[in-house]
């Protein structure tokens, strides 16, 4: 969205929302694409349909008011697309007077995630994670880790960072319903933040995932270390580690980054859509 309002303060753009669907489509009632005169930003679905899509934008960008601002499309053989389901979308014409009312109109809900470590992984986890719809808490005991990243401008939009010492400290004020991945430079601190989340996890209930990186010696080491702590079995169980989804073997660090966001996408996702 941040390129969408960016170029809209320069240039007038069209805006392409799904409106309605029914049967087999590609993208889902909401999903929207900005048409400008020369450039597109996000996707209504791709294809034969997006391209008919920007036709009709860029005629409605140059007649204003002369072309239709509703268009269904059937997705069968006339389109070359066999989805065979229907797709409205609506065309509407918006200038940098409007930005204010898209920001607010085109914000998606964001789930809150809370990422512990700002190491090697974490810095590729968070340059994932800045295309996604979470809204991340990067938190780390140094505050070098963030130095280096805002100086050289690579910091998503959707991450905000936060010093903290003790760093396990942070969980205490996360936002409900944070899903929580620990990866610090430390063992002794990711035990300290796993035990903070099961400490706030037994008395609110409110983080849905806490995952912890490392092998399965590592967790079965922490393992003895919480239940000493008085633990039961059952408030461990809550604990994902190792993280990413499985059968993704390489530990590069962009590769391991990619398998915790996905299945971080997954224990985010609405219940039945995945």
């Amino acid at each position: 969205m941040h390129r969408f309002l960016h170029g809209l303060a320069q240039e007038a753009a069209v805006l392409v929302t799904v409106q309605a669907t029914r049967g087999s489509v590609p993208r889902e009632v909401g999903a929207w694409m900005a048409v400008f005169a020369d450039a597109t930003v996000a996707t209504v679905g791709g294809g034969r349909l997006e391209q008919d899509a920007i036709v009709h934008a860029r005629r409605v960008l140059v007649q204003a008011d002369g072309a239709e601002a509703r268009v269904r499309y059937a997705l069968g053989p006339s389109l070359g697309q066999c989805c065979g389901g229907e797709v409205v979308l609506q065309f509407e014409r918006v200038t940098a007077q409007d930005q204010a009312a898209l920001a607010v109109r085109l914000a998606r809900p964001q789930v809150p995630v809370a990422l512990f470590g700002g190491g090697h992984v974490g810095q590729a986890l968070v340059q994932v994670l800045g295309n996604l719809p979470l809204a991340v808490t990067w938190i780390d005991s140094r505050d070098a880790v963030f130095e280096t990243d805002t100086e050289h401008g690579t910091l998503p939009d959707n991450v905000r960072c936060e010093h903290s010492q003790p760093v396990q400290a942070a969980v205490a004020d996360l936002p409900p319903q944070s899903r929580v991945v620990i990866m610090s430079f430390s063992h002794a601190e990711d035990l300290e933040v796993v035990a903070a989340c099961l400490a706030r996890q037994r008395v609110q209930g409110d983080l849905p995932y806490v995952g912890l990186i490392g092998s399965k010696t590592k967790w079965a080491s922490f393992r003895q270390r919480l239940q000493a702590r008085g633990f039961s079995a059952a408030e461990l169980a809550h604990v994902t580690s190792p993280i990413g989804v499985p059968g993704i073997a390489d530990k590069q660090p962009p590769v391991i980054a990619v398998a915790v966001a996905a299945q971080l996408l997954q224990v985010s996702a609405p219940a039945g859509t995945v």
